[in-house]
């Protein structure tokens, strides 16, 4: 009962977030757009369900992908049945076989990986990550080799008259299941067991003296997140409608590892905010310049030595300013230091750029950047180093403005 108070005081923001989910294919309504969405849904899934690991139970995974992985295979290869006609339903189902055999394999798993936490579980499951990465090049007939498999979304029975052949109509179908899931897995943290884990993320001795088995309180935690992370598999067999090694070895298990970290461990919108950035850094940014893994490590490294809370953590500072109403005092010291860090961050890209060009001039945000003319080096860098000089004369009026928006208000203020 308590957790459909909980729900039901929060409906207008599950309202809403539903709203955004369906909304956005007709806000953006172009081929890129809905690619980068069905990315971000799947995404989305991923990364919940490894903050079910790491955020909330402190369980630190290098072969998440496991799951991912497996639920993925699973539902390329019930494509393939419902293609032949073995197996006859709906493909809007797909994403339920993943979560199966995710379920199933992190029970599996589980049984003796959550018998132990901190590096020992990390290295229990880089080595499981390893050990299916491998067996998948090995194992052929059911993995596909190098190469994967493929399947048709198309065959079986319509939905409503709908096919599946398009991009979008297979998004409406991801956003349900991004809600669905999201919305189970926010259940899952008002549960006793959701709310233990913490406990046992935290104090594992205190919470084994007032009763609590820390490695069953895990092992739920593990299983539940095996079971979304085969969802996401699930929902990326869809869309892709192939899968191969690359989504069970250990770069896709870094991969959400990041989207988890940057976006905020902890808290369950984090993980929703890293998915969306990595996703649009991987398909926006790659576009653009073959540097863009460079620049996600050097975000990645900024996060983890400036926020090491992640963009949550740093929308979350502000609870306290927005309490005292006081966040507007905020306004312009953000403004006078965002501006010349903006210009330095377009400075520091630009002098990369021009490193890797190799004498070959380029056009960057509408100007045209020699790397063998002196002149230009000299005036981005001299425009570097004026908007780096502006950072640091704007910092202590930022500094001042954040100490007097986070102040405890005297007893005047209080009363008025």
């Amino acid at each position: 009962m308590e957790i459909l108070k909980t729900i039901a005081k929060k409906s207008p923001i599950w309202i809403a977030y539903l709203a955004a989910l369906l909304g956005l294919p007709l806000i953006f309504d172009s081929i890129l757009a809905i690619s980068i969405f069905n990315q971000m849904a799947i995404g989305i899934v991923f990364a919940l369900s490894y903050n079910m690991l790491l955020g909330q139970g402190g369980m630190l995974s290098f072969g998440h992908a496991v799951y991912f992985g497996l639920g993925g295979f699973l539902a390329v290869h019930t494509l393939i049945l419902i293609e032949f006609e073995t197996v006859y339903f709906s493909i809007i189902f797909i994403p339920v076989i993943g979560g199966v055999i995710g379920l199933l394999a992190a029970i599996f798993i589980g049984s003796f990986s959550t018998r132990k936490a901190g590096t020992v579980f990390a290295m229990i499951s880089l080595g499981i990550g390893e050990l299916i990465a491998a067996s998948s090049l090995i194992f052929s007939d059911f993995f596909g080799g190098e190469a994967g498999i493929s399947g048709d979304r198309t065959y079986g029975p319509t939905f409503f008259g709908v096919d599946f052949a398009q991009n979008d109509q297979i998004y409406y179908v991801a956003a349900i299941w991004v809600f669905i899931a999201t919305l189970f897995m926010y259940l899952f943290t008002q549960t006793p067991a959701g709310r233990m884990a913490n406990a046992v993320r935290d104090n594992p001795e205190r919470a084994e003296f007032i009763g609590y088995s820390s490695r069953r309180i895990r092992f739920i935690s593990f299983c539940a997140s095996g079971l979304f992370a085969g969802i996401a598999g699930g929902l990326f067999a869809l869309n892709y409608e192939f899968i191969t090694e690359e989504n069970l070895n250990a770069a896709t298990s870094g991969r959400v590892l990041l989207m988890a970290y940057i976006g905020g461990l902890g808290y369950f919108i984090g993980p929703i905010i890293g998915a969306v950035v990595l996703t649009l850094m991987n398909s926006l940014l790659s576009n653009y310049t073959e540097l863009w893994m460079l620049y996600l490590g050097i975000m990645f490294l900024l996060t983890v030595i400036y926020l090491p809370r992640g963009f949550a953590g740093f929308i979350m500072m502000h609870q306290v300013a927005w309490i005292n109403n006081r966040l507007r005092s905020l306004a312009i010291p953000y403004l006078l230091i965002g501006l010349p860090s903006l210009v330095l961050l377009a400075g520091i890209i630009a002098m990369v750029e021009m490193s890797d060009h190799e004498g070959e001039a380029f056009h960057y945000l509408g100007f045209e950047l020699d790397p063998e003319s002196f002149i230009t080096w000299a005036i981005v860098a001299g425009f570097s180093l004026a908007a780096y000089a502006g950072v640091r004369a704007a910092l202590p009026q930022l500094k001042e403005a954040w100490e007097s928006a986070n102040a405890v208000p005297d007893s005047k203020d209080s009363k008025s």
